[in-house]
């Protein structure tokens, strides 16, 4: 790990548009930040570190997408063209297709088949300044394939620059063994596959699909007991197409997030303020899927709800790698600012994960992750679309990407 200044840089540390620093430095020690202020106020201690001139760029935390489908087999392009050509969801999944088309492929790839698709995935989100994301399992569906997923996961994070935080989805949807069978399927993922893959090391957190096509308040609640009783962080997939009270549900768990939340409502607002639960928002599903409901804002403004931002990277109803499009969309579509779209990918994020010590923010004594931005003002980072504005990253002090 390299000891350095970086400086000529323009600092946003905190992922806060209205507390930045100009002409800044950033002196790290051992992958460490040791120190960050006005390049002028640079302590004598430093001065004869090696030094990197960044030309005036913006400086921001590494980026943290947190929630996302990242590892999966196959694609579902083919059904995305036969959506836009008249067929409905239903028909396609009467023909085999939709999740169960991906939980298909997914059970057939191998570990290292799964690991080559999903790469390029993650490249993408690393070329874009994400330091740290969230990969959830969920297209396996019994042991073997949720195992591969997460396996799969662990070793994206071994391979690349990037910090890797797994989240067992097992409850994400039914596989078709268990078709008719709901209750005896959350029986197998609460007292089979939670606990072997919990004793194998590969989960960091539990999410479950709450939802009308997903599974009941009752299912959802049983799940969140047994990843419980082992002690791991709860998230929720809440409140997409319907109000279910699973935002609520999440609240009461303590969960860390609640995600999606278009049919959320100031109840639930209230309970995931209450309670420190997250509000996740993923305009790339709202825009894939046509929805019309867009997430209440106001509402979490008003209640002093934390609002993250994520891809949802996933086959079928969000296939992007781009958290700087999401941003675009978040203002666009969701009408946020830019300095809460900008904490939404930082802090805000970071707390989504329960990793708030670790990512987000840029501080003395933490890793020295950040992302370097050839941009003349922060807006930009939600402005462009399209263009590739991350010149470097940095991971532990040492730069991991450059443009």
């Amino acid at each position: 790990m390299s000891d350095a200044v970086w400086y000529h840089l323009n600092l946003c540390a905190r992922g806060d548009v209205d507390d930045t620093v100009a002409d800044a430095a950033i002196a790290v020690r051992d992958g460490r930040i040791a120190w960050l202020g006005a390049f002028a106020a640079l302590p004598h201690e430093f001065a004869s570190l090696p030094r990197h001139d960044l030309g005036g760029a913006w400086v921001t935390p590494g980026l943290v997408d947190c929630h996302t489908h990242l590892v999966y087999g196959g694609q579902r392009a083919d059904e995305f063209a036969q959506r836009l050509a008249g067929a409905s969801y239903e028909d396609i999944a009467r023909a085999g297709g939709g999740i169960v088309s991906t939980v298909r492929a997914t059970r057939a790839a191998s570990e290292e088949d799964l690991l080559r698709q999903s790469a390029p995935r993650l490249e993408a989100l690393l070329a874009e300044g994400v330091t740290a994301v969230e990969i959830k399992s969920g297209y396996g569906l019994d042991l073997d394939g949720e195992r591969k997923m997460l396996r799969v996961a662990r070793r994206l994070g071994e391979r690349y620059p990037v910090a890797v935080h797994t989240t067992f989805l097992g409850a994400h949807a039914l596989p078709p063994e268990f078709f008719g069978r709901s209750d005896d399927y959350i029986s197998e993922v609460c007292d089979r596959m939670l606990p072997t893959l919990a004793d194998e090391g590969l989960i960091d957190a539990v999410d479950v699909f709450c939802e009308n096509i997903g599974f009941s308040l009752a299912q959802s609640e049983r799940v969140f007991e047994a990843a419980s009783r082992r002690g791991l962080p709860l998230k929720m997939h809440a409140e997409q197409l319907s109000n279910g009270g699973g935002a609520r549900l999440a609240a009461r768990w303590g969960a860390l997030s609640a995600d999606h939340l278009e049919w959320l409502d100031e109840e639930g607002v209230m309970a995931m303020r209450a309670a420190g639960t997250v509000a996740v928002l993923l305009p790339g599903a709202y825009y894939f899927i046509r929805e019309t409901r867009v997430p209440p804002l106001d509402l979490l403004r008003r209640h002093g709800v934390p609002v993250a931002l994520s891809t949802d990277s996933n086959p079928g109803t969000s296939p992007t790698t781009s958290l700087l499009l999401m941003l675009n969309m978040a203002c666009t579509l969701f009408r946020m600012t830019v300095g809460e779209a900008l904490a939404g990918v930082t802090r805000h994020a970071a707390q989504a994960l329960g990793e708030s010590r670790r990512h987000g923010c840029l501080e003395i004594g933490r890793d020295a992750d950040f992302a370097v931005w050839g941009i003349d003002t922060l807006a930009e980072l939600a402005y462009w679309s399209g263009r590739p504005l991350c010149r470097r990253v940095v991971r532990h002090g040492e730069t991991v990407f450059l443009r």
